[in-house]
């Protein structure tokens, strides 16, 4: 399992306060898979403690609040939907359940914000999400994060990606490595 706490990054882009707003989203729907934690606790306790606040000597950046909420809202709300849609668009045998908690809650927000978020463009949706992965993970997750929202992308927005597969997603293996799919 990894664990919620981003990693530094060889070249990280400053992220804006809608990616600062979605790098938290992450780690909140991380803690309440993990803790079991409730979502209007998880909300307030993220406004109120961590969305551009110092907590632990590590200081936050400041994030969109309302984008925060929709993000976690959405995805909570729209589970049931959105992890037969993941597993689908995963490798055969890498059920979205054998996928490591912090990345299952990236795919989670990226898929949602694909399906609901039609003002975002979807290449903008994966580029965000990819840089979310980057934060966490330095082996292969983010293209394997890449690989599968760009599959996700031509189904939910099958006007803006012409719904086939680009050459360089067809080519990338959705397949987690082995650190990235600890937590079966």
């Amino acid at each position: 399992m990894s664990d919620p706490t981003p990693a530094p990054a060889d070249t990280p882009r400053p992220a804006n306060k809608r990616g600062a707003a979605r790098l938290s989203a992450v780690q909140a729907l991380y803690q309440m898979d993990v803790g079991g934690a409730n979502l209007a606790d998880v909300l307030a306790e993220f406004e109120a403690f961590r969305l551009g606040a110092e907590l632990d000597g590590e200081q936050y950046r400041e994030a969109d609040p309302a984008w925060f909420r929709d993000l976690v809202g959405g995805v909570v709300d729209q589970q049931r939907i959105l992890d037969p849609v993941i597993n689908r668009a995963l490798v055969a045998g890498w059920p979205l359940k054998r996928i490591d908690t912090t990345l299952r809650a990236i795919l989670r927000a990226g898929a949602f914000e694909l399906m609901k978020r039609k003002d975002v463009p979807g290449r903008v949706v994966i580029s965000e999400y990819i840089d979310v992965a980057r934060a966490f993970y330095d082996g292969d997750e983010p293209r394997m994060v890449n690989g599968v929202l760009d599959r996700l992308a031509r189904e939910f927005r099958e006007k803006e990606f012409g719904g086939q597969l680009s050459a360089k997603a067809a080519g990338e293996s959705s397949e987690p490595s082995e650190p990235g799919s600890g937590d079966a």
